[in-house]
Parts: C-alpha cells; sequence; structure tokens
C-alpha cells in the first residue's frame, strides 16, 4: 500500500503517527510492516533482513546507538575511533533554528537537524537562500516526534538540534550532487555497497558487492542505467566502514569519496526504517543471512 498517495501531506502524517504513540511498540512496528510490505511480519523467528531490522529496533539496547544516531553527537565517536580527518567542516550548531546567524555563514552550506532522516537544506548560493522559508520548516522539524514515525529506538533519547556544515560537491561524476555510499556491516565486516546517486532528481540505486561485482537487485528506486567504474577510494571506504562498525551487530555506514577523498555521512541502524522491498525478493533473506546476531 503507498499510504503516501493516501495522505498526501507529510506534515499530517507525522501528526497521525503523534497520536498514535500511545500505541505499543511492537504493534505499531507490525501494523507498519504489514501496510508497507504487504506482508506479516514474523519477529519471533525472522528471517528477512527487513524482518531482523524491526527486532533490532524492539531488542537491541545500547546507549551508543544514540549517541552514533545523533548527526552532532557522532563526530565525537568519529574521532575516538582516530578518524577526525574524515568529517566535514562544521560551521555551527544551535538549539534552535532561529539562532543561525546566516550573515556569518559562507555562500555554501547543508544544514541538518541532528536526530530526523531527510531533514536537511542544501544552500549553494546564499543570496537566493530563501531563509524565511528555510526557519519555518525547521521550526516545525524540531516539535516532530522522530521516534513515534517508526519506533527507530536510537532516536528516542536525541535532543533535537540544528546543524550547519560544509557543502560537498563534486562536478567530475556526471550526477546531480555527489554519490552516496551506504556500506552494510554486519558485526564489524562490511558485506555490501549500496551506490545512491541524483538524490534530488530522478532518485537511482545500485547494489555492489565489495569488490564492486553489481548485484541485479533493485528496491524502490531504479538502477543507474550506465556502467560505475570502481572509485579509486573503495579500499578506503570499506577499510573505514569496518571500524566505525565493529561496536555494533549491524550498522550502515555512509561515506562520500570526493576530491579523491573520504568524507563521513551518517551512520544508520535502521535504514530505509526497515521498510525496503527487494526485487527479488530473495535478497531479503540473503541480506537476513548475514544479521548473524539475531539466530
Amino acid at each position: 500500500m503507498d499510504y503516501k498517495k493516501i495522505i498526501k501531506s507529510q506534515k499530517m502524517r507525522f501528526k497521525i503517527l503523534d497520536l498514535l504513540k500511545i500505541v505499543p511498540d511492537d504493534i505499531m512496528i507490525k501494523t507498519q510492516y504489514k501496510i508497507k510490505l504487504g506482508r506479516k511480519l514474523n519477529l519471533e523467528q525472522p528471517n528477512r533482513f527487513s524482518e531482523k531490522l524491526q527486532w533490532y529496533k524492539l531488542n537491541y539496547r545500547n546507549n551508543l546507538l544514540t549517541k552514533c544516531a545523533d548527526k552532532y553527537a557522532v563526530r565525537e565517536y568519529i574521532k575516538e575511533k582516530g578518524l577526525e580527518n574524515i568529517l566535514v567542516e562544521n560551521y555551527g550548531t544551535f538549539d534552535k533554528a532561529d539562532d543561525i546567524d546566516f550573515d556569518v555563514l559562507p555562500n555554501k552550506f547543508i544544514i541538518k537537524t541532528t536526530n530526523g532522516s531527510a531533514t536537511n537544506f542544501i544552500c549553494k548560493n546564499k543570496a537566493k537562500f530563501n531563509k524565511n522559508e528555510v526557519l519555518q520548516t525547521l521550526n516545525e522539524w524540531s516539535g516532530r516526534n522522530i521516534f513515534a514515525s517508526g519506533r527507530e529506538w536510537s532516536y528516542k533519547g536525541i535532543e533535537s538540534k540544528i546543524i550547519v556544515e560544509e557543502l560537498l560537491e563534486d562536478k567530475s561524476n556526471g550526477f546531480d550532487g555527489i554519490n552516496d555510499y551506504k556500506i552494510m556491516c554486519f558485526n564489524g565486516k562490511a558485506e555490501f555497497v549500496v551506490l545512491d546517486v541524483d538524490r534530488n532528481i530522478g532518485h537511482k540505486r545500485n547494489i555492489y558487492t565489495t569488490k564492486w561485482d553489481r548485484i541485479d537487485v533493485s528496491t524502490d528506486y531504479p538502477n543507474i542505467n550506465r556502467e560505475i567504474v570502481k572509485p579509486q577510494g573503495l579500499e578506503e571506504m570499506i577499510k573505514i566502514a569496518e571500524i566505525l562498525s565493529a561496536d555494533f551487530p549491524f550498522v550502515r555506514v555512509d561515506l562520500y569519496w570526493v576530491n579523491e577523498k573520504v568524507y563521513f555521512g551518517e551512520l544508520t541502524f535502521y535504514p530505509w526504517t526497515g521498510y525496503i522491498q527487494f526485487h527479488p525478493d530473495s535478497f531479503d533473506y540473503e541480506m537476513g543471512k548475514k544479521f548473524t546476531y539475531i539466530n
């Protein structure tokens, strides 16, 4: 069921989810799984990757998840791992949107909330940036109950803040925006690389092995319709991903390779909120086999 077509307003969807916060987590997750994927969720003996992510939400408790899901606090974790060099420059961290001093910011930057997904604004030219509209939306986002939307435990204790960071650009890759390398790691071992491109115009996605052999599988976005050369920094990105994932049964490590340098994106513990349909469906089971923490 495409619930977004039924309730088109994102603001309204969040209001409904906030009202449903009294529903127990396991019941809510089972209901969402059924609505979004059209099948019953097996939490007693999960075999699929999508099922094990729901189990992960409900059962795995480690305060380090909260620190690392926080887009500002995770910077300290990166430094503790000796990888400060992969962090983008932070121009400021703010408790509320109105605290942002746009006059002191460079011409290009990206604004993010510390406790959300897809809650960001990209500024490529400050003179054309609609500051008032951005501030209004940021204030709306700050009032959202992020945990209520997908019952993602790692977000539950994060204090909502706003960060402004360096905007990475790569005009040589042939796509709109930078290539996003999402490395799926299980018990500290990288197993798959998900490549997202053209995030803002015609989002496309491929999945590869860690040797850059493309896997014949698709998700809710079409495959990239041309061959993508193995990035020169792939081995370095794999190494970094395995360092950053060593403390967790599973985490997706998002990295960028821009201007011959690796940059950190984020750590994601429940990719796509766990509600993802692979084609063929068998890949859900193949991914699930890697999630050995959950027998």
